[in-house]
């Protein structure tokens, strides 16, 4: 799959097919996307997370015993579909709560009730994963059931009884405290994701109110200082209204202070329709801001395609600059 495929594929994020083909459907339940039936797409080694929608341009059936995905009759892709553990291939990545205090106008949590999962539950979880043979990392994530500072309390007891039973990574990411990031990296995580959602002050104010960008910065340089370079993401959302121009000076900003972003194409949810524009960014411009990305990257000496939890090494949301960029 070339970059300009999962670019198109990306951009689109949906295909309109027979949900019976799927044996791992999955219902992601943090984030822009959660809420939405789901698959992951493999071709030649590449990875697109796509929604299943009838609305969709795009249309997907399986042929000779792979999916080929269409639009307007014309092949874009043909490939398998992959096999999920917990939430991704490889990885046991747990949402600790299914719900958010914070309201974050793009993301759609806030409204769907989710659940907030028992330490026992999740511990079991990870358990089952590591039987199947295939979990090569775990990745924590939350929403806010009460408090950030309580959702890290949960992260940390998490961690070290994880720790104690398993010999992978872990990966952590929660909304930052104080003194969050000492205690997730003395608990035992390897990797650390704070995710800032979008680099534009102005956007910002309006898209998360209820968060402060400055606290989050600060919060992963204190995260590069004490988890080390090629360590510290933050998933930056493109297509809420800035523009290039906004989003290359942030994308440099992060990058200077040794965090690797991750672009995520907006996506939008009925039950936010109203609170905030979303553009969803087109192929082209995904094309292009990651390839500004991994010119930043290299200059800063950092590496997207290093990490071992959370979404880098996943790609199925997004464009790893140094795994699906040709070189």
């Amino acid at each position: 799959m070339k970059p300009e495929t999962k670019a198109q594929l990306i951009s689109v994020g949906s295909v309109n097919m027979d949900p019976a083909l799927i044996h791992w459907l999955t219902i992601p339940t943090a984030g822009p996307g959660a809420g939405n039936v789901a698959f992951f797409f493999n071709s030649g080694g590449h990875r697109v997370r796509l929604a299943v929608k009838k609305e969709s341009p795009l249309n997907a059936e399986i042929e000779d015993g792979e999916l080929v995905i269409r639009k307007d009759g014309v092949e874009i892709a043909r490939g398998s579909i992959e096999e999920e553990l917990i939430h991704c291939p490889d990885q046991a990545f747990i949402t600790m709560c299914e719900k958010c205090i914070f309201d974050c106008k793009f993301c759609p949590v806030p409204k769907l009730g989710g659940k907030v999962k028992t330490m026992d539950q999740m511990l079991k979880m990870i358990e089952d994963a590591h039987k199947t043979g295939r979990m090569n990392a775990i990745s924590i994530t939350s929403g806010v059931e009460v408090s950030a500072e309580d959702e890290v309390d949960r992260a940390e007891e998490l961690i070290r009884r994880l720790r104690e039973l398993y010999n992978v990574p872990i990966g952590v990411s929660v909304y930052p405290t104080e003194d969050s990031t000492r205690r997730l990296k003395a608990a035992g995580a390897s990797e650390l994701k704070y995710n800032v959602e979008t680099m534009d002050r102005e956007i910002h104010a309006k898209v998360c109110p209820d968060q402060d960008l400055e606290f989050l910065l600060d919060a992963l340089r204190q995260g590069v200082e004490i988890f080390g370079k090629n360590k510290v993401c933050s998933n930056f959302i493109i297509g809420l209204g800035e523009t290039d121009e906004s989003a290359e000076k942030g994308i440099e900003e992060l990058v200077s202070i040794g965090v690797v972003p991750i672009l995520r194409a907006a996506a939008r949810h009925p039950l936010r329709q109203g609170e905030v524009t979303i553009e969803r960014p087109s192929a082209e411009r995904l094309l292009h801001l990651n390839r500004f990305l991994k010119e930043k990257l290299d200059e800063y000496g950092l590496r997207a395609d290093t990490f071992d939890t959370m979404c880098l090494p996943c790609t199925g949301c997004d464009i790893n600059p140094h795994i699906d960029l040709e070189e």
